[in-house]
């Protein structure tokens, strides 16, 4: 039984070892890959970090223009709506005073 747990022991002990191995001897061999990679994004990583810096800075007050030109583009679409509620508005006066009255308001 003992040489059975010894046996599971070494085993155990040589996967891992070998496991080891394997990992230092693919980590050696895409070193070059990760470092041309490294070397690709380092440029786009900066060019990242300072669009996204000026968008924190710029980006609220894009954020207060947009609104801005929103309230104008609905006060231009509403402008020639206004006799079209005007008349809307007075139809509802007269339609609404000319009906029986509810028994329970």
């Amino acid at each position: 039984m003992i040489a059975l747990f010894f046996l599971i022991a070494i085993g155990l002990t040589v996967a891992l070892v070998g496991g080891m191995a394997l990992r230092a001897l693919l980590w050696l061999v895409l070193l070059p890959l990760r470092l041309v990679f490294a070397l690709l994004l380092i440029p786009i990583l900066l060019i990242k970090a300072i669009v996204g810096g000026l968008f924190f800075v710029v980006g609220p007050l894009l954020g207060m223009v947009a609104f801005i030109v929103a309230i104008g583009l609905a006060a231009a679409f509403a402008v020639p709506l206004l006799p079209l509620i005007a008349l809307a508005f007075v139809a509802w006066l007269l339609l609404r005073g000319s009906g029986s009255p509810a028994l329970v308001r």
